[in-house]
């Protein structure tokens, strides 16, 4: 089986068990709901710059909470099984995959509601979704090479903090300031530097985990 067919195969069955359990996506769906809402009760009413940083905080710890379990939930056996099917190029490729349309349609979910109890600033909104799609496959390409590495440390969260905070501190930074540039009405050609930074964040991230996790897939 080639590269893509494993991938595709990968990812097929992630959707399948997700679909089935619904318990994953549902928690973190309420976990923004309330969340959201908790802002809202507390807020009523914010500033620009406070209602693009509370959004951003809100999907960090969603990406969390939703990138932790990528490889936690899947028992030794399961991983022993898909070490004799699959490489391991494909596992890490089809989880970061996955965990970007899942980040993907929590980011969408997350702004929908976030947009309906908040009055929307976003100026810009082309330049705004553009900030969004580019920090739900950020947080996922991160988080995913994190868990990646904490999973072979006997899913230590500890060590999965202590990984990620000097890449996603950056990012997040990266992040609000392209948004808040479509808050404020600029226009792409302005934020052309940050977006290319985002890109250049993501290819990095894939290649170390290219490199990196088979590696630790041996072990």
């Amino acid at each position: 089986m080639n590269l893509y067919k494993q991938i595709r195969a990968l990812i097929y069955k992630d959707i399948t068990l997700e679909w089935r359990s619904k318990y994953a996506i549902n928690s973190i769906i309420l976990y923004i709901v309330s969340t959201v809402f908790v802002c809202y009760q507390s807020f009523n009413a914010v500033k620009p710059e406070v209602w693009n940083a509370l959004f951003w905080i809100i999907l960090l710890f969603a990406s969390i909470n939703a990138m932790s379990k990528s490889f936690l939930s899947e028992s030794s056996e399961k991983q022993l099984y898909y070490y004799t099917i699959a490489s391991p190029k494909a596992i890490i490729l089809a989880k970061i995959i996955y965990n970007s349309l899942l980040m993907l349609l929590l980011t969408f979910i997350a702004f929908t509601i976030y947009s309906l109890m908040f009055q929307n600033p976003v100026g810009n909104l082309g330049l705004y979704s553009i900030s969004i799609l580019l920090g739900s496959i950020s947080f996922a390409t991160v988080f995913t090479m994190v868990a990646g590495i904490s999973a072979k440390a006997d899913g230590n969260n500890t060590l999965m903090a202590i990984l990620s905070f000097p890449i996603i501190i950056p990012l997040l930074m990266v992040l609000i300031k392209l948004s808040l540039g479509a808050i404020q009405e600029m226009n792409s050609s302005a934020s052309l530097k940050d977006i290319l930074l985002l890109i250049f964040i993501n290819l990095i991230t894939i290649t170390i985990s290219l490199l990196l996790f088979p590696y630790l897939w041996r072990d």
